[in-house]
């Protein structure tokens, strides 16, 4: 039972994050400040290269492609650069989100103490979390080294 009440918590807890991750204003977060600028151990996401993320990021679920009327579409076809501002936006939101996920649920370990709690946490975090801060860690800065081309080419127009 206690179990399941970790399974629902993760589960609410989750909504919750996704429906604040839709309500907080995007502005609040600065892709060339804090948290969300490019480490040096990163590389400008070359760390990120080694680890293979080409190969898995298409195949983890993506909120746009499951709620497309709720979040914007990341693909860079058409006119992408009027969207690159609110796709750079979008990875701080989508990073934030999954950091404070990855906090609240270590909740199940108060639910659900011992061995079964500390599972769910560590599951919940590798594997619902982890990865979607690495693929925003790994495609902010390209998206940004992008929007900057895109800035210096309209400058010399």
């Amino acid at each position: 039972m206690k179990l399941l009440n970790c399974v629902l918590y993760l589960v609410l807890t989750a909504l919750i994050g996704f429906l604040a991750g839709r309500i907080i204003p995007k502005k609040w977060l600065n892709p060339y400040a804090g948290i969300f600028c490019s480490f040096k151990f990163e590389q400008d996401g070359k760390l990120y290269e080694k680890l293979g993320i080409r190969k898995w990021q298409k195949r983890v679920p993506d909120m746009c492609r499951i709620f497309p009327s709720l979040m914007p579409p990341k693909n860079l076809s058409g006119h992408y650069e009027a969207r690159l501002p609110l796709m750079i936006e979008e990875t701080c939101m989508a990073e934030a989100t999954h950091i404070v996920m990855s906090f609240v649920g270590l909740g199940c370990i108060w639910i659900c103490p011992g061995f079964g709690g500390i599972l769910l946490t560590l599951i919940d975090i590798l594997l619902f979390n982890l990865p979607f801060i690495l693929i925003q860690r790994y495609n902010r800065p390209r998206l940004i080294r992008l929007h900057q081309k895109h800035l210096h080419k309209q400058k010399e127009e």
